[in-house]
């Protein structure tokens, strides 16, 4: 594949093993896509910064590598796209909502990464589960994360709960509690969450019998990412 460079735009975090998931997913793609030039932002903590990656580019497909269009998302991003010259840097949608689609169904590719890493994790049929997600105070990222919980029950053949690990309620510790006093024998906790850190950390320590890794450099996340370039890059190229 050729054409213009894919800049894959992770949040950032203390964990260097946070970065090294979002490099790893940017090799996992050159690997595929060997002539495609991939590079890796962040929007917070450290660098290198969105503008310091774009700078010398006369065009890019952006990929923001978050599970939920909240601020960084909606907001921050496309501003410091904007300064850049936004016109020359399409945006797909956050790599956790379904592309094409302005609602809250969840990209099907990070949603069955989501399913294999609980299934990995040790899920039995019956076991209550829980989809853990960072939270947000953006009312369309939780609607999104809610539409994700909802596809992953249709997978586990029963009703599947959010919990979050920092922002909103309930948090994930007390609903596995909650869960388990209303007579639940096993919890599941699956991950909404990219990479490890801090989040990761409390939902290990949330009590439940099974705990999901974060999703992380997998199979089905960088087919995500794949084909969001190709929907895009595609119709940029076209319209060139």
């Amino acid at each position: 594949m050729t054409g213009l460079p894919l800049v894959l735009v992770a949040h950032g975090s203390r964990n260097p093993a946070a970065a090294s998931v979002a490099g790893g997913i940017a090799a996992a793609v050159a690997l595929r896509e060997p002539d495609l030039d991939v590079r890796v932002c962040f929007v917070d903590v450290h660098g290198p910064t969105v503008e310091e990656t774009v700078a010398d580019l006369p065009g890019a497909v952006v990929v923001p590598a978050f599970l939920a269009a909240g601020y960084h998302v909606r907001v921050d991003l496309p501003a410091r796209l904007a300064a850049c010259g936004a016109g020359h840097f399409p945006l797909t949608a956050a790599l956790g909502v379904a592309a094409g689609t302005p609602g809250t169904e969840p990209d099907p590719s990070v949603l069955a990464a989501a399913w294999a890493r609980l299934a990995d994790a040790g899920h039995e049929p019956g076991d209550a589960v829980v989809l853990a997600a960072a939270g947000s105070s953006d009312a369309r990222a939780v609607a999104q994360v809610r539409g994700a919980a909802r596809a992953l029950g249709a997978a586990a053949g029963r009703r599947v709960r959010v919990g979050f690990a920092a922002t909103g309620a309930p948090e994930v510790s007390a609903l596995v509690e909650a869960l388990r006093r209303a007579g639940e024998r096993r919890v599941a906790v699956a991950s909404w969450l990219l990479a490890p850190g801090v989040f990761a950390d409390r939902l290990r320590r949330s009590g439940a019998e099974v705990v999901a890794e974060p999703l992380g450099v997998h199979e089905h996340v960088v087919d995500a990412v794949v084909r969001r370039y190709r929907s895009v890059a595609g119709v940029v190229r076209d319209v060139a």
